[in-house]
């Protein structure tokens, strides 16, 4: 896949959670040669040094929208993946299945299911899973920890909005043509370190706040103390 995915990680003192989610990635051997660009705004004085232990491109980054776009700007691949420093693989086979999918069916957005890797905040994701059903033919949302993108449809579409502290992922998704955004069956798993954070309470109003308020950006251009703690 060298000639035809790039993948972007955001990256903020994430050190030892990149390390993990760099290690399930590079376990495919279709991800061999695959250029993987992480734009790192780390003020740790460890996450860089973790960083040199693997064969990636670091750029500086930001807030996600920010760091996203900083990467895209360097990919000259037909599909980027943009992935968060938290996210892990289901299995070796998962990026090929995705990808391989997205490809077959000239599809220009893939996501895929997300669960936490203790299993504690799975009910949350779940009941993410039947709204991303129930609005994904009339407007995709796919979350940023997994967008697989098809290049040129992702400049075409504008990029991130940098402007947007939060949810600048559903606003670029609900862009996408319905006819070509497909949810994967495959999982990638995450910490469930944003809902100890924040709280279960905090996340879910964050959410519905992300739902009904597409309509104006300036709904996200708060972040609405989401980064008040590292998370």
């Amino acid at each position: 896949m060298k000639d035809l995915l790039t993948v972007v990680i955001p990256c903020k003192n994430e050190g030892k959670i990149i390390q993990r989610t760099l290690n399930h990635l590079l376990k495919s051997d279709e991800m061999n040669g695959v250029r993987i660009i992480v734009a790192d705004s780390s003020n740790d004085n460890k996450t860089r040094d973790i960083l040199k232990d693997f064969n990636v491109e670091v750029i500086d980054g930001g807030l996600p929208s920010i760091a996203r776009n900083n990467g895209a700007r360097l990919v000259t691949t037909p599909y980027i993946l943009f992935l968060d420093a938290d996210m892990f693989l289901d299995s070796p086979k998962t990026m090929y299945s995705i990808f391989k999918h997205a490809k077959d069916n000239t599809l220009d957005l893939v996501t895929c299911k997300i669960r936490t890797d203790n299993g504690k905040y799975d009910w949350a994701y779940k009941t993410f899973d039947m709204v991303q059903f129930m609005t994904k033919f009339h407007k995709p949302f796919a979350v940023g920890g997994f967008m697989l993108f098809n290049t040129k449809t992702f400049f075409e579409l504008g990029m991130f909005d940098e402007k947007s502290k939060v949810a600048e992922d559903y606003q670029l998704s609900i862009k996408v043509n319905p006819k070509k955004f497909h949810v994967s069956n495959e999982k990638v798993y995450t910490t469930s370190r944003r809902f100890e954070n924040k709280g279960v309470l905090y996340m879910v109003k964050l959410m519905i706040r992300t739902w009904w308020g597409n309509k104006k950006k300036e709904t996200y251009y708060d972040d609405y103390g989401y980064w008040e703690t590292n998370v």
